[in-house]
């Protein structure tokens, strides 16, 4: 049988939410030969977050508590990192939707995600990096600052990517 990675969460008490607690250090030695990630969370506070409606208000709120981020946030990313997979996303006029892929997948992989006859005829890819949309904004402004790339069928997806596919059925 082969060992499977794993994550361990700790649900702890308000007090202990940032450095953990006696509990915590005896799980992460319990686990430390396993080479896995212990992640620490508070369900209370979890729980009040979820009734937030109002960015600013979740931000203000961690923030009260010493907090960078929610404890489901931390798990999210210890999971799409245990598992390697990354998220690209797609913006149209109606929508913008995040796509989970496996970390190295090229151009066309990804858009077979989205629908198989987009792989089988991919063309190109415009791709904008999320960190030149959120300096630019806006995909418009992008386009106006030269941030928008034109991939071919080897360009391998990079986390955050905003594309777009031109294909031929």
């Amino acid at each position: 049988m082969t060992i499977k990675p794993v994550i361990y969460v700790a649900n702890v008490d308000e007090a202990s939410v940032i450095k953990g607690n006696k509990f915590v250090d005896i799980l992460k030695n319990a686990v430390a030969e396993e080479n896995a990630q212990v992640i620490i969370v508070c369900a209370a506070i979890e729980s009040q977050i979820a009734e937030l409606q109002d960015a600013e208000e979740k931000k203000m709120f961690l923030q009260e508590y010493g907090l960078d981020e929610s404890g489901l946030n931390k798990l999210i990313k210890a999971s799409y990192k245990l598992l390697d997979l990354i998220t690209y996303f797609t913006a149209g006029v109606k929508e913008v939707r995040a796509w989970t892929i496996k970390s190295g997948w090229k151009a066309p992989q990804a858009a077979g995600v989205i629908h198989s006859d987009f792989e089988k005829g991919f063309i190109k890819a415009e791709v904008i990096k999320i960190v030149d949309y959120e300096k630019f904004k806006t995909e418009l402004a992008c386009k106006e600052a030269g941030k928008i790339s034109i991939e071919g069928k080897e360009y391998v997806v990079e986390d955050g990517d905003i594309m777009h596919f031109r294909f031929n059925v």
